[in-house]
């Protein structure tokens, strides 16, 4: 059957199969299995976390009108935040989580500095019965370094 290594032998009846039983093959295959997996496993991981860039929060925000809770201190707010932020510090959340949406079933983001405080924060409103919660990848420093826009004191900036 000729001295090519990828040569495949398909045959029926008493034939055999030679593509799959050379080692060369095999470990190549293993190669391309691994290699695919590797390159989906940023896609993988993230959809478990439920972190959105600032362009998809963007889409979430505008297509269904998600409420954007911003879980910074007072002073930070101030200092920027995105425009229909509401804000919540992180310190208050379990007390007043069920305050955050009158519909349950309406998606939630949650927004932080940096996305930490954000993924802590996610489990406690799941765990209150909020059906979609994500959460902004990078916080507002991500949305600014993206170039969106920030609300300091009444103004888009």
């Amino acid at each position: 059957m000729g001295g090519l290594p990828f040569s495949i032998s398909l045959f029926f009846g008493g034939f055999s199969v030679k593509f799959f039983t050379d080692y060369t093959n095999l470990v190549l295959i293993a190669i391309v299995l691994i290699s695919g997996g590797l390159l989906l496993w940023p896609t993988i991981s993230r959809r478990g976390r439920g972190g959105l860039s600032a362009a998809e929060a963007t889409q979430l925000i505008n297509r269904r009108n998600a409420a954007v809770i911003d879980l910074r201190s007072s002073a930070d707010f101030a200092q920027g935040h995105l425009p229909s932020a509401r804000h919540l510090e992180f310190a208050e959340l379990q007390a007043k989580v069920a305050q955050l949406v009158k519909n349950k079933s309406n998606p939630v983001l949650l927004v932080c500095q940096t996305g930490q405080q954000s993924n802590k924060a996610a489990r406690i409103v799941q765990d209150a019965g909020y059906a979609e919660v994500h959460v902004l990848d990078g916080g507002v420093d991500a949305w600014q370094k993206a170039g969106m826009p920030v609300v300091k004191q009444g103004a888009a900036k």
